[in-house]
């Protein structure tokens, strides 16, 4: 049986038309049923009147299930007040496929229930929209280099030597001999724009991080560009050009997805050229500095004010509760969950905010910068930030010097706000043979595994630089996303294999 998409639906008003799907929710009245159909485009509204269809018909729309499938035939009709803006008037409904007791209700759910049952959570409207997302943003990175004449390639998962440091490998027994699973494409991207010029790689990587944050998978996916006479300054060009360009595409092409995932539009819109530029050095000195301390004091206050104000929301809520309609206890019922999941968020940020104000304030130059220092730095700005020219002694051993000063490395990251953190690292490679060769003794790595790559420097060494962007935490915060285990189909946590 031919059949529409719902996305589709606008081509077909006053048109008889056939939806197939899945039962999302369903209220009913006497001699009528409102079944909301998902077909992983979008929602839809069935009107389903006992007197215009058969009986065989209204027993399914009386009879079906949550995630029941189902094909609805009936006439397309505008309705801006329904999801979608269209609704159906049925005329037939047909049974699939029953649905036993779906396990995911609207009621509130733990998250390791959630996650359970990873393969089912993800028809929820917030994960469709994020998943959603997830694509647009993908396809918004492709566009951007391939119109900037990039060509893709692909390094291998499977390698023989490490990238980041030996202490975030997974190894595996390759055919007797060891390798490990990748934690970067970008030194063979660096092979690949010795040939092209201009490249990049988007594909997995793996870390073996014994790390349960919210900023944290040990699988992700990596973007990574690398571009032959590059220097530090244009890296940090690109990268600025590239995440203006993917916010842009999302506020342009994401406002369904946004607005189910009740995303705030005004950070990202704030999201311009040219983004703040602050050495490491500077930085330090930020975090360190009195209105880094005061700005502190001034969100806890501010933490305490909506907490007092949400609890007292939640009390007068509970007071209208027992004299409420059954449309409103639903309401009331949606925003306690809202307040709940909110009130937590405040509370552990209360925790941490101690804590967080005196490691700024004691923040030792040297130091890498951990979570809640890339957090409070970005609380300076109302966009995302470069920080540049880190030690040498935190980066990683191809990271080329800064001439004026040895101790510090031509590497930069992306901060983005809001609590996001890190979502691009790179900088300048070095390109100088006899210094490679020494960097790869220092850090006790196996000159051999590594001697495909010092050819490199043999044959034609040339300035390059390149960076990756972890596409899990660019997907969270331009998702507003609390966890990046929302921001892949399966995510791959420590303790979690499984779905």
């Amino acid at each position: 049986m031919p059949f529409t998409y719902i996305e589709d639906l606008a081509q077909h008003e006053g048109e008889t038309i056939t939806l197939k799907g899945w039962l999302y929710n369903k209220r009913s009245s006497k001699n009528i049923h409102f079944i909301i159909v998902r077909d992983g485009t979008g929602l839809c509204q069935c009107v389903v009147h006992q007197d215009e269809v058969d009986e065989a018909s209204w027993d399914v729309a009386e009879e079906i299930a949550q995630e029941g499938a189902l094909a609805v035939t009936g006439t397309v009709k505008k309705d801006e007040r329904q999801v979608g803006g269209y609704e159906l008037q049925a005329t037939g409904v047909e049974l699939i496929s029953a649905s036993e007791d779906y396990p995911i209700t609207p009621k509130e759910h733990g998250v390791e229930f959630l996650m359970d049952r990873r393969h089912l959570w993800l028809r929820s409207r917030r994960q469709w929209a994020a998943m959603r997302l997830r694509n647009r943003i993908i396809m918004a990175i492709h566009e951007f280099y391939q119109s900037r004449g990039f060509i893709q390639m692909d390094a291998p998962v499977l390698t023989g030597n490490a990238v980041e440091g030996t202490t975030t490998l997974f190894d595996i027994d390759y055919f007797g001999e060891p390798a490990f699973l990748t934690q970067s494409g970008q030194l063979y991207a660096e092979a690949m724009a010795m040939a092209h010029g201009k490249v990049y790689t988007f594909g997995p990587t793996f870390r073996a991080e014994k790390s349960k944050t919210r900023r944290h998978l040990t699988e992700f996916w990596m973007i990574e560009p690398e571009m032959a006479f590059y220097d530090l300054e244009m890296n940090m060009d690109l990268a600025e050009d590239f995440i203006v360009d993917v916010v842009q595409t999302v506020l342009d092409e994401c406002e369904e997805e946004l607005e189910v995932l009740e995303r705030d539009l005004e950070p990202l819109q704030r999201v311009q050229k040219p983004f703040p530029r602050i050495s490491y050095s500077d930085a330090v000195e930020l975090l360190r500095s009195d209105e880094t301390a005061e700005m502190m004091d001034a969100r806890e206050a501010s933490l305490h004010e909506e907490e007092e104000a949400l609890k007292q929301e939640r009390k007068d809520n509970q007071k209208e509760y027992g004299q409420a309609k059954k449309w409103r206890k639903r309401q009331i019922d949606a925003r306690e969950i809202e307040i709940n999941q909110r009130l937590n968020e405040i509370e552990e940020e209360l925790r941490n905010l101690p804590q967080w104000k005196e490691s700024a304030r004691t923040f030792e130059w040297g130091n890498d910068f951990g979570g809640s220092d890339e957090t409070i730095l970005t609380w300076h700005f109302d966009r995302p930030i470069i920080v540049h020219r880190y030690p040498a002694a935190v980066k990683a051993f191809y990271m080329k010097r800064d001439p004026e000063d040895d101790k510090l490395a031509l590497g930069m990251d992306v901060l983005a706000p809001e609590g996001y953190g890190e979502i691009v690292g790179g900088g300048q490679r070095a390109d100088d043979l006899g210094f490679l060769k020494d960097q790869i003794e220092k850090h006790d790595l196996p000159e051999e595994a590594f001697e495909w790559y010092l050819d490199l420097r043999r044959f034609g060494t040339v300035p390059h630089s390149g960076f990756g962007l972890g596409l899990e935490r660019t997907v969270a915060w331009l998702g507003g996303l609390e966890h990046v285990r929302e921001t892949i189909p399966f995510p791959r946590l420590l303790g979690r294999l499984s779905p």
